[in-house]
């Protein structure tokens, strides 16, 4: 079985001022698409706004910096409902596939947010597939004015301006009189819909070598809606995870540091010895062991597995 499991960085996808969008491409990591996962990254400057869109995948945001607003419209079995919240560094928020979300950073320093999913059921292998429902992209400036019109009884001039109106691509910069129309997010949903994983107490502690903390739909029921869990791993400078396999395969991002990494698989040989930097993701097949040791300054790492409990 021949896998090219070495760690990858992601490409520009799209970046506009003060944000950018990237993510990492089959072509690049083909073991992404052979395990059925997606990853993206969005970066926003204050004042950057991530236009109103969908996807074909069931992810999970995980605020490495910063902070944002960020509005839901929620197509879940258990939760039907439009909010709009705040998050911050070390909140994780689960993204059921199809539902429609658009970010804004009110903040006062730059966000990032790295999004991984389950690409099961996308149109490519081991990539997001976007929707906008605002901008350039939108389907109001492909639709006919005639259907538009039509549709939502509006003249043919009127129609044509709708779709013609809007030439921002994905993201967009917002100035100071624009965002006195966004609103204010509701601080009381944040222990609904999301969980701070920074703040949550850790499954395993060592002192001197670093914790571990799980987050199920057990712990966190409304993880069932996009079927993944999610954990936060600290080593400690020099410290190592002892070797461990999962029953699915698993996405890892590598938030803080740099170390090593080795992975063992079928009929016990080593299919990858490398070390692996901050920014870049690796991919542990299905019950592949893996073992992960620190460098010197230390290494913080997050990953999913396609399963809820």
């Amino acid at each position: 079985m021949d896998l090219n499991l070495s760690p990858k960085f992601p490409r520009v996808f799209a970046e506009a001022e003060g944000a950018g969008i990237y993510n990492w491409a089959a072509s690049d990591s083909p073991v992404l698409a052979q395990a059925k996962l997606a990853a993206g990254k969005l970066i926003m400057k204050p004042g950057g706004l991530a236009l109103p869109h969908y996807a074909d995948c069931s992810k999970i945001g995980y605020v490495l910096e910063g902070n944002c607003g960020v509005g839901l419209t929620l197509q879940a079995r258990t939760k039907d409902k439009t909010v709009f919240m705040d998050l911050r560094k070390g909140d994780i928020i689960p993204i059921p596939k199809e539902s429609i979300s658009w970010w804004y950073n009110h903040g006062n320093s730059d966000l990032e947010i790295v999004f991984m999913g389950d690409s099961s059921n996308a149109y490519f292998p081991a990539e997001i597939t976007y929707f906008f429902l605002a901008g350039a992209m939108a389907p109001f400036a492909a639709f006919s004015p005639g259907f538009i019109a039509k549709t939502y009884n509006l003249s043919i001039e009127t129609a044509e301006q709708l779709g013609n109106s809007q030439k921002s691509g994905l993201l967009i910069k917002v100035d100071e009189e624009e965002a006195k129309g966004i609103p204010k997010p509701n601080q009381d949903l944040v222990n609904i819909w999301t969980r701070n994983i920074d703040s949550s107490n850790p499954d395993v502690e060592v002192e001197n070598g670093g914790k571990s903390t799980t987050l199920t739909a057990i712990q966190f029921p409304f993880l069932e809606e996009v079927g993944l869990s999610f954990c936060r791993l600290v080593l400690e400078p020099n410290a190592t995870r002892a070797p461990g396999y999962a029953s699915e395969s698993r996405m890892f991002f590598v938030a803080k540091g740099s170390g090593k990494v080795q992975i063992v698989g079928i009929q016990g040989k080593l299919v990858l010895n490398t070390k692996v930097e901050a920014g870049q993701i690796f991919v542990v097949p299905k019950l592949f062991m893996v073992t992960i040791s620190a460098d010197e300054g230390g290494m913080e790492l997050a990953s999913i597995v396609k399963s809820a409990r």
